[in-house]
Order: structure tokens, then sequence, then C-alpha cells
């Protein structure tokens, strides 16, 4: 589920740790699906045991932190992982202790930069370390489109235009826009009122440019509300507290509402590319 405003909060947090050195890796016992972890725990440790944290960093939905080696480690949540410096949810989802030697650095809140934590409740996470070459090779720019932060209308419509791909789908390819997902897309679309099924290739240029300033505007608030912690609760930021953009969502999970923009329309839910989109039919026309 963690989405570029749920990933870049994160980042933000771990950020205090930038300074501090790596003094112990463990990949801790967990009876649930194994992450995948790369390379092997042993070589991972060998790598950053010793090394100092000196930026970090996002790529598209992942949290990067670099070292002073120049080696990037990249914590990818999927739908269930949390990078955490607090402690965790729960003692038996958490895949693997960053311990570090924060030498009196506060990450925020009075919390010391002590330990960096990978939590994952269904497994379906990885960490993984790359050398600069292979960070290149795995997240260049023929692997991951600009970042959802950085678009523009002309970019938008050079990268998606001529596709006969629905809105809301194509906005989910992460080679075209990195970072925005499924909440986010229907909430971008709404604000614009576009109808999410509508064609990429008959969005016309001023719609595209409104496209992309309502993917600003709802990235930055989202992100100033350090994101949407949804129902199961599972999403937290990396102090282990709560995100409250979920409280705005216009129409996300409000499927039977009325409608908070047009006060006409009754939220709708269909399914697109096997998931779940939500707009409003009065004020989305097709």
């Amino acid at each position: 589920m963690p989405e570029l405003p749920e990933v870049e909060t994160m980042r933000r947090t771990i950020a205090g740790c930038v300074g501090t050195q790596v003094a112990a890796v463990e990949r801790c016992p967990c009876p649930r699906k194994p992450i995948l972890v790369s390379p092997r725990i042993d070589h991972l440790r060998r790598r950053l045991v010793g090394r100092t944290i000196v930026g970090t960093g996002r790529a598209g939905k992942r949290v990067v932190v670099q070292f002073d080696s120049d080696d990037k480690l990249v914590l990818e949540p999927r739908m269930t992982g949390l990078v955490l410096v607090a402690d965790p949810p729960s003692a038996e989802h958490l895949r693997l202790r960053i311990g570090l030697d924060s030498g009196g650095r506060v990450v925020r809140d009075g919390t010391a930069a002590s330990q960096l934590l990978y939590w994952d409740r269904r497994g379906l996470g990885s960490v993984r370390l790359f050398r600069p070459d292979e960070f290149a090779a795995a997240f260049g720019p023929e692997k991951l489109g600009p970042d959802g932060l950085d678009v523009t209308g002309p970019l938008l419509r050079e990268k998606l235009g001529k596709s006969r791909r629905a809105i809301k789908v194509a906005l989910l390819d992460q080679r075209a826009v990195a970072g925005i997902g499924n909440i986010y897309a229907s909430e971008i679309l709404h604000v614009v009122h576009i109808d999410p099924r509508k064609r990429c290739d008959r969005i016309s240029k001023t719609d595209w440019q409104r496209i992309a300033d309502a993917t600003l505007e709802v990235l930055h608030e989202a992100i100033r509300c350090e994101g949407s912690t949804l129902g199961d609760g599972t999403y937290r930021n990396a102090l282990n507290q709560e995100g409250t953009y979920q409280n705005l969502h216009r129409v996300y999970g409000r499927a039977g509402e009325v409608c908070p923009s047009c006060s006409d329309g009754e939220i709708r839910q269909v399914v697109q590319a096997q998931r779940s989109t939500f707009f409003c039919p009065a004020c989305q026309r097709r």
C-alpha cells in the first residue's frame, strides 16, 4: 500500500540517521513468509558494518539509504512494509535490524537514531544493496519514470498522451510516472473531474496540465499529512504513528457515499486492471 507520500514520509523521518555509523546488521527471526534480502545477510553485514550513512533518498515507492562506500540500500515496502526508527507495530513481523552508533543524533520527537528497522506483515517487500552501477541499471530512466513530485503537463502528455489505456491505469505505470499508486490516482482524477476510464489519447493538452497540477497538489498535501493509514492500520510512519490524509480522501474507499465535491453523485467503485477505482459519475463525466 505505501505510495509516494507514505514512502517520502518514511524517508524524511529517517533522514535524521544521516551521519550515523552502522554498528550491526541482523536478520530477525520471523515465522512468516521470508522477504528477499540481497546479498545474503553475511555479505550484507560485511559491506555495511562500519559504514556511515551519508544520505537518504527515494526511488518511486522505495526508500534509499546511501553510504560512504557509494553503496545504496533500497528498502521496498510493497504492500505492507514499513521503514522505522521506533519500535515496530509487532515483533513477529520484524525482518531486518540495522544498529546505529547515533553519536547522540535525534531523528524527531526526541527519538534517538539508534536503529533502522524493516518490518513487513505479509513479506512481499525486499531489502537490497546495490553498487552504483547496479542501482543505475535497476532504477535508471529506462526502468523508472520521472518522479510524481516532478511531473508537468508536457511531461505527462509526452509519456502517456498516445496511449489507448484508461488514464487511471496509465497513472499506475511506474515506467511512465514513479510513485503514484491506487489511492492517489483516484484522488488526483477526482480533483480534475476526469473519468478514470477515459483513454489517454483522448485527453486534451489543457487537461494534461490540470492533471499535473492536481498531482502536485494531492501528493504534497498527503505528505504534509504524513500519508494515509487505511482501515487495517498497517501503514505507519517511521516513528510508528498513523498518517492522517485518509481523513481528507475525497473518493478513495468511500463507495456509496455522497460526493463531497458536487453533492449530486454517489461515489462508485469499479475494477480496473485488477485494482479498485473510486470516482463520482456525476462530476467525473465520461
